[in-house]
């Protein structure tokens, strides 16, 4: 259908209107070509006669239908045109709150002026991994679009954010370099993702500025190269920078303010650390109070420094750099108070009371003289003299400092390795137009320019490359080139070359330089003067016409600093500030080595002047900026600035459409309309469109087919579509005809519906009447009939027969039941009389033999009498050996006490005999040492005065050198003296220490020797002890053989009777009155008794002979016990020996003291001697050398005293060795007694423990006795073994246990399939013995490497299902066995008797129970996360994208960005709600296969549910093409299906359906009606589980599938928003918390598993275990 065949009665048009730039009318009138006018009604319900011209009709544009407003992506509306992008936006902004809107490939982004909760780390999760498509319109989309792009492509990526001041480009830019950090972590230690975000609050604190657009204001274009490894990890970042606004540092226009640093620098005036800045208020400085306002409503500058200097030490910028930038910051602010006042004549001066310039002097350590005479005058070189002229201040270190930041950002972005590729974030201004614009925004609308020329370009090769790949004809498309502008701007001759021209003559001025731009390119259609101005021009931008003021243009590119402050500041002191005017060559930019051509050839200066103008400059980084989009696949964010006044979510449809015009976004419209902007994929087409189908498509089983035929057969002209291979293309308006057809027969077919239900009911409602009129005429017909037929004879005969019929019918039952009766008695006669005959007849029999029975049961009983008897004498005398057992046993345990603590303290004079044998040789040495040291210095004191009286006395040369030698030889003969007097103090002082040891010593043996003769006597009583014993044993084994052949005597003479009586038992009761039956058993009875009798009285003398044999073993022991003790006591008479020989070393002790004191005196006179004589020798050389002789011959004496001496203490040494090693003698001979007895003991525990076990033996053959007489079988039955519940093992096997039990055994097979908690009954198994051993560190052992070996395993296999099934049940299974054999009350309560007996007895294990708790809950998480990995890719196709009911859900169209999800893809892999329930019923069977209990069971099930409903309604949440009525029903539908799967696994219990409540009422909110204030109000009530974020959520994206259903109205929104104000949820999160988990409890349950019972399977390899 051609496009003015749509202009029909009923659809809507769009009309300009100044106000609101376009409005909407609907056609009241079909309009037909020739008509002179258009019919339209506005909203308001004004008439207007809209006048077309009938030959060439201008007709308004069509608006889109209702169900297709408010889409994803622009380019799914039929009609593409301006009100329609306008009016879309409007609708997602205004009334469904999104500010994200895609429009082919840009991102429209506006500004909400208000923050959202869209931004948290759930919904960067949320979109990772999804295709740009899968999910509602946003930055993160964009980001990671680019991102899997770099991955798939191998390329590098930018991502372009563009939008006027105030927009929010900074945002969007730091959101999008936010996402690369979450989902891309950095592959090194430094932490890179942490660093690049934290360059924005720097960057935005040194380059951001309030103005009067935004409060944020970016003042530079910044490019951010986030580099990445081969594994895509963030490996670094670079920035690049462009377009200071240099000029706001010393001006700001009103209600402005300057860069935010110095506010933030002001704010911290009366710190410490700013104090010597002598820095005050914002307010009295003029370069930050020019605009009127230095604060920002909301904004903390205090705050802001903290985080500014924060992410100044998380780049790595240290403290000293921090405050030289804080100095020159100070010293710009103080520069701006310098007073500099005109004189006359142009000339300057500054007063020398100014308090400012001191300060600035100060801090930048300048010349103060200097800097006063270059700051008013400048220097002109001419060609015959030099000149000094006046001049005005000028302003230019922020640059240099703002440069030098950026420089060290970059530096601490860098890190050590390779880039692989790179993602770009390009943050620069739009398009720009002001009142008064000047050399700044002719750069930046340049800058926009040449964006928008490789937009266009990009555009224009997707569309492209998109008809190509569907194989439809490519047609050249008209499209806007901006190029002549470009070539206007930057060709030769053109703006900025004559620029830099006028630039090059000192005389040039903004007025000549645009009196050549009149001359040269007056010619030119895009370049226009002014009609009332001289000091402007005009050129004619892509976005539109601008007007530039020529004032500044020069000054402003020339940017020139004069030489003369240049070289003030490069002689400054301070090093940081004279680093910024170093004259280094230009150097090159780094361009990532990114290797490309560029579009155009730049344009090249022509001199070396002309490379250092800004304009110069602003080409050249621009040309390089464009040479690395050019080299990137470029993804593009346009952000919009909704309104002037900054309110939240006000849309002003002027600013708007001036910005839309801008960025390019009308545009790429354009190009898209001028085809077929309209693209559907055959699945999409069929899907919404299938009702169009005839009865011929119906029956076709191709889609693509069907849909080819629907289309020829609807739309005659096949230029208004085309079909690719997987998309169909339409034009213009095609859609929306379609979707008029569509409507049409949904209306039709509804009218056909409605006509024949109401046709039903009107039939029903008739059939009911017509049967009800005929039953009122039956019974009025029947009426009628009755009273002519009925008179009062016929009424008295039917009275008389009924009478008759009654009295008839009695009689005859009567007569029935009287002969019945009398049969009856006479039966019972009969039967009776012959029981009763047949019971005499038995009775008068059996009378004789039940006599004797009675006997026999006498007998019986008397023999039961003698067999309690006896055990109780057993008993007594068993317990009596038991507690003669016990006190043997507690002397043995004192002896061994005894023993012990001899044995510790033998070890401790080991121990110190050990520590004075080192002491001695350590001090031995140290006196060698200490000679050869003391000589050595000597000998170098004597060379030292020989060369000095060598040079002083020449003449005495021999005689001083005889005398140096003698006094060289004293002063040795002093030092060994005082060297051997400190080694003897110091043995004295050993001999001392050893004096107090070997008291010690002896103090301790006279203890020991006290403690013998306690011993013998404990030794004489356990002899005594035993003597007892072994005669009441003998006494006692006489009795129990007297009484033993007594009790058989008697057995052999009533046996008979007594089984005999055993026979007639009640079960055997039938056979009782046959008396030949009775006397054979009675015969075969006795034959058998007899026999086995005698087999037992034979077994009872081997017993006997048995126990004899061990009596006269325990006496043999004994004796041999009494010997050991003698023996031991003997050995004890060493002590005496030991106390002489102590005594011998105290004597000696004393000898040596006396000793060591006389020769302390010698030593001491000695000393004074010495000293004496050397005083003498200074003041008489020969009276001195006497002396010195004389000393010389009593020294030589007394060291050979001390020689002898020495020798004597050497030998004394020896003899103490001697006294150790005899020490050591007696102590390995006590030790190896100690062995000896303690072996002994050992063997006497395992005699006594084998005397146990006859006893035991003995009771129980007594119990068989009892057990023979009541047996019903003749013969007696085997005695089984009795387990322990028990499994021993030797510790070399611990390894091996481990291995087979827990790192080799999978969960497979069927000794685990029968039997899967067998590996937790094992190990706690071996637990047991080890605590039955009372070992402890078998014990630790075990549990340790259970525990490791676990970990283990989990570790090796984290992602293998079964395997963490398994061993989550065997931990859980061996916890629970820990405590219900812990011995605690609370785990007793269910134990039997013998699980009771079976508890630990001498370790408490709570402290391995933790550890083992802790290793379950581990395990159980994991279960849990392996769980959801495999649960989590069928959660959103079959909660949400799969139609479980079918026909109700109708596809939309969703633009330029397809979804990439099985609902699209028919050769995809599809999953629906069964395939959840498929795969639940997968972890379900695998923990019930693995014996699970049943109450874990249902935490997990409860936690899966969790994650299915909140990864639900999470996408939802973010998907506003599920927000529908429809889709709420299959939810709903979904849901039921998962709880009747709980319902047949019997999990109603484990409250899973509690975490859908959020889903089912997100579900039922989207069905519910949405109009009224009690909707409201119930909305309010019902929706519990949903916080208000969520709700208002919900209700903004509500989106209509068909026209039959209304959106929600804004009004609505906002009474639901005052309702939910009151409730105190907590919770403003949009997202639920996916990655929650509730707390996982391990309730105790009580196994009924027999540990006796349980075997081990031979298939696990553990022959090593033996059941105890």
């Amino acid at each position: 259908m051609s496009l003015p065949e749509l202009y029909t009665k009923y659809n809507r048009v769009w009309i300009p209107n100044e106000e609101e730039i376009w409005k909407s009318a609907e056609i009241t009138k079909d309009f037909h070509l020739g008509d002179r006018a258009l019919e339209l009604l506005l909203e308001d319900g004004t008439e207007l006669h809209y006048t077309v011209d009938p030959s060439s009709p201008q007709l308004p544009p069509l608006r889109n239908p209702d169900i297709l407003v408010g889409e994803n992506d622009l380019t799914a509306l039929s009609y593409l045109h301006e009100p329609a992008v306008l009016h879309n936006l409007k609708v997602r902004f205004v009334e469904s709150k999104i500010i994200y809107t895609y429009c082919g490939i840009i991102l429209v982004a506006v500004n909400p002026y208000k923050q959202l909760p869209i931004y948290g780390d759930a919904i960067i999760h949320a979109y990772s991994g999804k295709n740009m498509g899968d999910m509602d319109p946003h930055i993160f989309a964009v980001a990671e679009e680019a991102y899997k792009q770099m991955a798939r492509n191998h390329k590098n990526q930018s991502i372009i954010v563009s939008g006027e001041s105030g927009a929010g480009k900074t945002v969007s830019a730091r959101f999008a370099m936010r996402y690369f950090a979450v989902v891309s972590k950095s592959g090194s230690n430094t932490r890179v993702e942490d660093k690049v975000l934290a360059s924005n609050p720097v960057t935005e604190a040194i380059g951001n500025a309030k103005t009067t657009r935004n409060d944020n204001s970016s003042r530079f274009g910044k490019y951010t190269e986030i580099g990445f490894d081969r594994r895509y990890r963030i490996i670094g970042a670079n920035m690049r920078t462009y377009l200071l606004e240099k000029s706001r540092v010393v001006f700001q226009a009103d209600n402005e303010r300057n860069y935010h640093i110095f506010y933030q620098l002001c704010s911290c005036a009366k710190l410490p650390d700013f104090k010597h800045l002598k820095l005050s208020s914002a307010d009295k400085f003029q370069y930050t109070r020019l605009g009127g306002d230095i604060s920002i409503e909301g904004v903390d500058d205090k705050k802001d420094m903290e985080e500014t200097r924060q992410t100044f030490s998380l780049l790595g910028l240290k403290e000293d750099f921090q405050l030289d930038v804080f100095k020159v910051l100070a010293a710009i602010l103080h520069l701006g108070n310098v007073e500099i006042r005109s004189s006359g004549d142009d000339k300057s001066s500054i007063p020398s009371s100014d308090p400012h310039l001191p300060v600035f002097c100060e801090l930048l350590e300048v010349n103060t003289v200097d800097l006063v005479r270059w700051l008013c005058h400048r220097r002109i070189v001419l060609a015959t003299e030099t000149v000094v002229k006046p001049l005005p201040k000028k302003r230019q270190i922020y640059a240099h400092l703002f440069d030098c930041i950026i420089n060290r950002i970059n530096t601490a972005l860098k890190v050590p390795g390779k880039q692989h590729a790179f993602i770009g974030v390009l943050d620069i201004y739009g398009f720009e137009t002001f009142d008064i614009n000047s050399f700044e925004q002719f750069c930046i609308n340049y800058a926009n320019e040449k964006l928008q020329q490789q937009f266009n370009l990009h555009v224009f090769k997707l569309e492209q490359e998109e008809y190509m790949k569907e194989d439809i004809p490519w047609t050249l498309i008209d499209f806007y080139d901006n190029q002549p502008v470009i070539d206007l701007i930057e060709a030769k001759m053109g703006i900025f070359d004559l620029l830099d021209e006028e630039c090059l003559f000192p005389q040039g001025t903004d007025q000549s330089w645009l009196q050549k731009l009149y001359n040269y390119l007056n010619h030119s259609p895009l370049f226009e003067r002014p009609k009332l101005r001289n000091e402007a021009f005009m050129i004619q931008h892509f976005a539109d016409k601008v007007e530039y003021q020529c004032y500044g243009f020069l000054e402003k590119n020339r940017d020139a600093l004069y030489e003369e402050l240049v070289d003030i500041m490069r002689n400054s002191k301070f090093p940081f500030l004279a680093t910024f005017f170093k004259e280094t060559d230009q150097a090159t930019v780094n361009n990532a080595g990114v290797k490309v051509r560029p579009a155009r050839p730049g344009v090249k200066p022509t001199n070396k002047q002309l490379r250092t103008s800004v304009g110069d400059k602003f080409r050249s980084s621009l040309s390089l900026l464009m040479e690395t989009l050019n080299a990137t696949t470029p993804h593009y964010v346009r952000c919009i600035k909704p309104n002037e006044d900054k309110l939240p979510f006000e849309y002003d449809s002027r600013r708007v459409v001036q910005q839309l015009r801008a960025c390019g976004v009308l545009e790429t419209i354009r190009i898209s309309a001028q085809s077929y902007p309209s693209r559907w994929t055959y699945i999409e087409f069929y899907s919404r469109y299938s009702i169009l189908r005839n009865q011929q498509d119906t029956g076709l089983g191709d889609k693509k087919q069907t849909c080819v035929n629907v289309l020829q057969r609807l739309i005659q002209d096949s230029n208004q579509y085309k079909f690719g291979r997987t998309k169909i293309f339409f034009r213009a308006g095609q859609v929306a005809y379609l979707e008029k057809l569509r409507l049409d027969h949904l209306r039709g077919s509804c009218i056909m519906i409605q006509k024949h239900v109401r046709g039903w009911i009107q039939r029903q409602k008739y059939l009911r009447w017509r049967e009800a009129a005929i039953i009122i005429q039956q019974y009025l017909r029947g009426k009628r009939t009755i009273r002519k037929t009925v008179n009062a004879v016929t009424l008295k005969q039917g009275w008389a027969a009924l009478v008759i019929q009654k009295y008839w019918r009695g009689f005859r039952v009567r007569q029935i039941f009287c002969i019945i009766r009398l049969a009856t008695v006479t039966i019972q006669a009969f039967t009776r009389g012959w029981l009763a005959r047949i019971r005499y007849k038995k009775n008068k029999e059996n009378h004789g033999l039940m006599e004797r029975l009675t006997s026999l049961a006498n007998t019986h009983s008397q023999t039961m009498n003698r067999l309690q008897n006896i055990e109780m004498q057993l008993e007594k005398s068993t317990s009596q050996k038991a507690s003669l057992e016990a006190r043997e046993k507690k002397a043995k345990e004192d002896a061994c006490q005894a023993l012990a603590e001899l044995q510790v303290q033998i070890e401790t004079l080991t121990l110190d005999k050990q520590k004075l044998e080192k002491a001695y040789e350590t001090t031995t040495k140290e006196a060698k040492e200490n000679f050869i040291q003391i000589k050595q210095n000597l000998l170098e004191e004597k060379e030292n005065e020989a060369r000095l009286r060598k040079i002083a006395e020449n003449s005495i040369e021999l005689l001083q050198q005889d005398h140096e030698k003698e006094i060289e030889a004293l002063k040795d003969e002093l030092r060994k003296l005082r060297e051997e007097k400190a080694g003897l103090e110091r043995k004295v002082e050993e001999g001392t220490q050893v004096n107090a040891d070997l008291q010690e010593q002896v103090v301790q043996l006279s203890k020991h020797v006290k403690i013998i003769p306690e011993l013998r006597r404990e030794v004489n009583s356990l002899q005594n002890q035993r003597n007892t014993l072994d005669r009441k044993i003998k006494e006692q084994s006489e009795q129990a053989r007297a009484k033993m052949n007594e009790f058989t005597r008697q057995l052999l003479g009533e046996v008979v009777e007594e089984e005999m009586l055993q026979e007639l038992t009640p079960h055997d009761s039938e056979k009782i009155y046959e008396i030949e039956d009775l006397i054979t058993a009675f015969d075969s009875l006795q034959k058998a008794t007899v026999e086995g009798l005698k087999l037992k009285m034979d077994h009872l003398q081997n017993e006997n002979s048995k126990l004899q044999n061990l009596f006269q073993e325990k006496s043999d022991v004994n004796d041999n016990i009494c010997q050991e003790v003698s023996r031991l006591s003997t050995e004890n008479l060493i002590i005496p020996e030991l106390k002489l020989q102590v005594s011998e070393l105290q004597r000696q002790k004393q000898d040596l003291e006396a000793q060591v004191v006389v020769k302390n005196k010698d030593l001491e006179q000695k000393t004074q001697e010495v000293s004496n004589a050397l005083q003498k020798k200074i003041q008489d050389e020969n009276s001195r050398c006497r002396v010195l002789e004389e000393q010389s011959e009593k020294l030589e004496l007394s060291k050979g005293l001390l020689e002898d001496r020495i020798e004597e203490l050497e030998e004394e040494n020896e003899h103490l060795k001697r006294l150790h090693q005899m020490e050591s003698e007696a102590k390995t001979r006590l030790r190896y007694e100690t062995a000896r007895l303690t072996a002994k003991n050992m063997d006497f525990e395992e005699q006594l423990d084998q005397k146990d076990r006859l006893i035991k033996k003995l009771k129980s053959q007594i119990k068989s006795f009892e057990l023979m007489q009541k047996a019903k079988q003749t013969s007696f039955p085997n005695i089984p073994k009795e387990y322990l519940g028990m499994l021993e093992y030797k510790r070399e096997h611990e390894a091996k246990l481990i291995q087979h039990i827990i790192l080799d055994l999978k969960p497979k097979g069927v000794v685990v399939n029968m039997m899967p908690s067998l590996p937790a009954y094992i190990l706690f198994m071996c637990v047991r013995h080890a605590d039955y051993l009372n070992d402890d560190n078998k014990l630790k052992s075990l549990m340790n490497a259970i525990i490791s070996g676990v970990k283990k395993v989990i570790m090796t296999y984290q992602k293998d299902l079964d395997l963490l099934s398994f061993w989550l049940s065997n931990m859980y299974m061996l916890l629970n066995c820990l405590r219900q054999y812990s011995g605690e009350e609370e785990f007793m309560k269910h134990n039997t008797p013998r699980q009771a007996k079976n508890c630990l007895q001498n370790f408490d294990l709570t402290e391995h129970r933790q550890i083992i708790s802790d290793l379950a809950i581990h395990i159980y998480h994991q279960f849990v996360s392996v769980m959801e990995k495999a649960l989590t890719p069928t959660i959103v196709p079959g909660m949400l994208e799969h139609e479980s009911l079918q026909g109700i859900s109708s596809m939309k169209p969703s633009g330029l960005r397809k979804r990439s999800n099985s609902v699209y893809e028919e050769d995809s892999e599809s999953y629906t709600i069964s395939s959840i329930i498929q795969q639940l019923s997968h972890f379900y069977s695998t923990m019930t296969q693995h014996g699970m209990e049943q109450g874990l069971v249902r935490q997990v099930i409860k936690q899966l549910f969790f994650i299915i409903g909140a990864a639900t309604l999470n996408n939802m949440m973010l998907r506003k093409d599920l927000c529908s009525c429809r889709k709420g029903m299959q939810i709903r539908c979904n849901i039921s299906y998962l709880e009747e799967w709980l319902k047949e696994k019997d999990l109603q219990s484990t409250n899973a359906m509690d975490t859908l409540k959020p889903l089912s009422q997100a579900a039922w909110l989207l069905q519910v009606n949405k109009s009224t204030d009690e909707d409201a109000t119930e909305i309010s009530q019902k929706c519990t589980e949903l916080n208000s974020v969520q709700i208002v959520k919900i209700l903004n994206s509500y989106t209509p599938i068909d026209d039959f259903e209304k959106r929600v109205t804004p009004s609505f929104v906002k009474k639901v928003q005052s309702l939910l104000q009151d409730r105190c949820d907590g919770s403003t999160q949009l997202m639920m918390d996916a990655d929650y988990r509730f707390q996982v409890t391990f309730p105790f349950c009580a196994s009924a598993q027999a540990l006796e019972l349980l075997q081990v399977p031979q298939s696990l390899h553990l022959g090593f275990l033996t059941r105890i």
